[in-house]
């Protein structure tokens, strides 16, 4: 879906011719994989979702301003409030962490700057504290491109009724949406991980063992439409603003969209040859009307296999890149949200890489001893509960996730980073801020509570009260991100 479109609405005919050409290149993808010779440099990347707010810490529609301060590097997001930045890929070895430090500080300084031009604010949060109905309901809030008019589009001609988003833990939600708004709350952090054909199942199926911890450890979206949620109410919130199905379908056991998976994988194979049989065309762009390449080079373009895989939001995601001499597969690990700070993201990004270069490599990997269907449970656990949540783990039973972490992960990260080459003082730095936020208990989740406790526990969910207490914990947070100490850090007095 990063592509541009050329419509927002698409007819029987072309959904039609659409479903054929997506058949015929799943099997030349397959020819594709065993014929050829693929990239093999285990680099890495970024990419990281941001929000604009106004003075009164309110979600500001200002993406077009934004980045006509800015290069290339930044690209709207669905959100009239939202910017992306991309880093371009690069090595963990040596100070190569240290390095994307400096980068990722560098294209956020640049951003913070081309908001500040335009009067606005960046916020690099999971979810705004100070979204409020009214905003995700009016008409404005979508940015004014074909490709986010036509899959909003699509998923609600799909779907046929509005969008539910329902949740509660401590404080509930429940409301119906005329279209996708929803999904624009949900900003993200995605790291990218390139590795070759033959290794991509186990990188995979490490991402999905630790998706749980990482959703855990790292939650920052406690607070949406201004209540208590989940931890990283991101997650339902995501699955359910794009789910294409109704009450009968799930039911039914029609997959979502938005999918944590079902089973282990053998092949990178086995991830795009499910989307194609579970999944119907939402957005049948023709290869011609996007302005794709048959060819890229050597490598097919496979136009109508990859804008269909952008439809299927899985929260490590396949990702087949024609582009360069040789094409190149990756891992695309969607789940973390964005922030707090530059430096706990880069210290999620150092304990992602080491953890699944570790397990990818063992003789009894950790998924050959624990079911997907626990591995699933994990995830939902993290995502509700964050750093106080319980997860299964092979040999351990069930454990708190900080203990598992500390106790046992980290160690493994550790080693799984040496082995990536990455120098001992990186490895000591973001391994630390990790450990520190496992043994503290306190992450941006945790943090936001505990704030929003501090100076407006009593107050009523959409109360003038509420918002008043939320914008200060918004504003404090901002602050403390700006400091850039890890978040497992900061105190919990809000000014």
């Amino acid at each position: 879906m990063g592509d541009s479109l050329s419509t927002d609405t698409y007819t029987a005919r072309q959904r039609s011719i659409y479903r054929k050409r997506l058949e015929d290149e799943l099997e030349v993808f397959d020819r594709h994989l065993q014929r050829a010779e693929f990239i093999n440099q285990g680099t890495i990347g970024l990419e990281l979702e941001l929000n604009l707010v106004d003075d009164q810490m309110r979600p500001a529609r200002r993406n077009q301003d934004v980045l006509e301060h800015l290069d290339e590097d930044y690209q709207s997001e669905i959100g009239a409030y939202n910017i992306e930045l991309n880093l371009p890929p690069s090595s963990p070895a040596g100070d190569g962490l240290a390095q994307l430090e400096a980068a990722l500080s560098a294209r956020l300084r640049a951003a913070k700057d081309a908001a500040a031009a335009c009067g606005v604010r960046v916020a690099m949060i999971g979810t705004l504290p100070t979204l409020t109905t009214e905003f995700l309901e009016d008409p404005e809030w979508i940015t004014n491109e074909f490709r986010y008019r036509g899959l909003n589009n699509s998923v609600m001609e799909s779907r046929g009724e509005l969008v539910r988003i329902g949740l509660s833990r401590v404080e509930s939600v429940e409301h119906d949406f005329e279209g996708i708004a929803t999904e624009s709350a949900c900003t993200s952090m995605q790291l990218h991980l390139q590795v070759a054909p033959d290794r991509f199942a186990a990188a995979w199926n490490a991402s999905q063992a630790i998706a749980g911890v990482q959703a855990a450890l790292s939650a920052n979206s406690p607070l949406f439409l201004g209540r208590r949620l989940w931890h990283e109410s991101r997650i339902p919130v995501f699955t359910q603003s794009i789910d294409t199905r109704t009450k009968e379908l799930i039911n039914q056991g029609v997959r979502p969209r938005v999918w944590f998976g079902e089973r282990w994988i053998t092949s990178v194979f086995d991830l795009f040859e499910e989307n194609v049989r579970y999944f119907s065309p939402l957005i049948p762009e023709g290869r011609v009307e996007a302005g794709k390449p048959i060819m890229t080079g050597e490598n097919p373009g496979l136009h109508y296999l990859n804008l269909h895989n952008g439809t299927v939001w899985r929260w490590n995601r396949p990702i087949y890149d024609p582009n360069g001499e040789l094409s190149h597969i990756r891992v695309e690990n969607r789940l973390l949200p964005a922030g707090p700070t530059v430096k706990d993201m880069v210290a999620d990004a150092a304990f992602y890489y080491g953890l699944v270069k570790y397990l990818g490599t063992q003789n009894r990997p950790v998924w050959s001893r624990l079911r997907f269907e626990q591995a699933a449970a994990n995830f939902e656990a993290g995502a509700r509960d964050g750093l106080s949540a319980r997860m299964m783990w092979p040999t351990l039973g069930t454990i708190e996730v900080a203990e598992l972490v500390v106790d046992h992960l980290l160690p493994q990260a550790r080693e799984g980073l040496a082995s990536l080459d990455v120098d001992e003082a990186s490895i000591d730095e973001y391994l630390g801020i990790i450990e520190g936020r496992a043994r503290r208990r306190q992450n941006g989740a945790s943090w936001q509570l505990a704030a929003l406790n501090e100076v407006g526990a009593g107050t009523t969910p959409g109360s003038p009260e509420r918002m008043e207490a939320l914008e200060r914990v918004l504003r404090q947070y901002l602050r403390n991100e700006e400091d850039g100490a890890p978040v497992h850090t900061w105190s919990l007095k809000v000014q």
